[in-house]
């Protein structure tokens, strides 16, 4: 099994899949970085407001792990001295025995677990010129800048499941009080 992305969800499939698996491979784009000591509700703070700042500033949303790491916690320590968490760079071809680097090296893999994680998928919103130049949308709440009809639950700041919930509860009462401010159109 070889998994791609370099998250957590990343490293706990495979933590899951090792003891199963005749053998695992792991692909990032780029090295992990992990961190030490709890994630508690300041640092998840401090995580959330670097993620706004670069949307407020009209730039993508980066990784939720590149802003929160990876927790070095007694199961990843146990993967790391295992092996089962010795990351490869991402591969150049995916191939019918597994996938290939451009130096030549190759790995068998029967299944590729993609777990990449949140992406901005926001392409299909062009019409709307929202994007800033630094090419993201500036958002201020969930609420696009260039345009207060749109809400982007799940961009930057709120690209979590607990984030989300939150947003979304926040979109709500903000999409309220703007339909609250129109008129009605007479007939």
């Amino acid at each position: 099994v070889l998994v791609v992305g370099g998250g957590a969800s990343g490293t706990q499939h495979l933590l899951e899949l090792a003891p199963y698996a005749a053998a695992t491979t792991w692909v990032t784009r780029r090295p992990p970085v992990f961190r030490e000591g709890p994630f508690d509700e300041n640092a998840g703070r401090a995580a959330v407001a670097l993620v706004e700042e670069r949307v407020r500033r009209g730039l993508p949303p980066k990784s939720v792990v590149s802003v929160t790491g990876l927790p070095l916690n007694d199961a990843i320590r146990a993967g790391l001295e295992s092996g089962v968490l010795d990351r490869l760079p991402m591969f150049d071809r995916i191939t019918e025995e597994g996938v290939e680097w451009a130096d030549g090296r190759r790995v068998a893999a029967d299944v590729i677990l993609w777990a990449t994680g949140f992406r901005p998928v926001i392409d299909h919103l062009a019409p709307l010129r929202l994007r800033e130049a630094g090419g993201g949308i500036r958002v201020e709440g969930t609420r696009a800048v260039a345009d207060p009809r749109v809400h982007l639950v799940g961009y930057g700041p709120s690209a979590s499941t607990i984030g989300a919930n939150r947003a979304g509860r926040a979109a709500v009462r903000d999409i309220r009080r703007l339909l609250a401010e129109q008129e009605p159109v007479a007939a």
